[in-house]
């Protein structure tokens, strides 16, 4: 006769199959998730896993937006930058082995692991493998907004980067017949900006055609800024209808349609009301 003793609310017997719980926080590019997962780690006592693939290498803070440390505000990011090599490649099993890790740190230092990140291939390549999905219970946000409006943002966060400083930190990184294939250099922004920097100190090529090269170079940018969100999306609707992952929309268009104090009040009222609902229920 098997015996099934009650410890901490939980049967003995249902311990050994009780599965720890991972927030997951998705999206297209320049729709929130950073500022979400800020948010709810705050709330929920949490620490974030990035998963940007691109985000896990040093350097670059511009052009791979990257949280400021203001923006963290003091809650610990893990995989932020921990590649040094930037020609080094960090694979779907480099982030499935990394991510399960720094998951298992999260959870041991009793807080809530909030992964997010616009990489979605590699959030599927964790998921789906039989240990984690055996070991872990997950909840899906994501964070959307209406493609015009979207498209609209990420354009201007462009033009943002470049007033920040993105030609600056591009040309320190820039190297003539680079592999933009792999590392850090897929990062949009690099191979775009690379007919610029190849006659920027070319004393042949006048001001003025240089000024229209760096034009085109930063709409291309823009160009395959909108490309990657396109494609993001796609991925994370097939991840819903045919995959079948149980993803909870929040709509953050009307955050991004506002500005200031106003847009503050949309995220508070449309995206944090309805998150932490979620994550509420879920954790309890």
């Amino acid at each position: 006769m098997t015996i099934n003793t009650i410890v901490n609310g939980y049967s003995t017997e249902n311990q050994k199959t009780k599965k720890s719980k991972v927030i997951f926080v998705m999206g297209a590019t320049a729709t929130g998730k950073s500022k979400l997962s800020v948010d709810l780690a705050v709330h929920f006592n949490g620490e974030i896993i990035n998963s940007d693939k691109i985000q896990v290498y040093k350097g670059l803070d511009i052009v791979t937006n990257k949280v400021t440390n203001e923006e963290t505000r003091g809650i610990p990011h893990h995989l932020l930058g921990i590649v040094e090599d930037p020609d080094q490649d960090f694979s779907a099993d480099d982030f499935r082995r990394h991510g399960k890790d720094a998951i298992e740190s999260v959870l041991s230092n009793g807080k809530v692991p909030i992964v997010a990140g616009g990489s979605n291939s590699y959030v599927e390549h964790l998921v789906d493998d039989p240990n984690f999905s055996r070991r872990f219970e997950c909840c899906f946000i994501w964070v959307d907004v209406s493609l015009p409006v979207l498209h609209k943002r990420a354009k201007e966060r462009v033009d943002q980067m470049v007033a920040a400083g993105l030609l600056d930190e591009v040309r320190e990184m820039f190297v003539a017949g680079a592999d933009y294939g792999r590392g850090i250099r897929r990062a949009i922004g690099l191979p775009e900006l690379e007919a610029y920097f190849t006659v920027e100190k070319d004393s042949n090529v006048d001001e003025a055609t240089k000024a229209k090269i760096l034009a085109n170079c930063i709409e291309e940018t823009k160009k395959n800024t909108l490309k990657l969100i396109d494609s993001q999306l796609g991925k994370i609707r097939r991840l819903r209808e045919e995959v079948g992952w149980k993803l909870q929309r929040v709509d953050a268009t009307a955050v991004h349609e506002k500005c200031g104090r106003d847009a503050q009040l949309a995220w508070e009222q449309r995206v944090l009301k309805k998150s932490f609902e979620i994550v509420r229920a879920f954790l309890n």
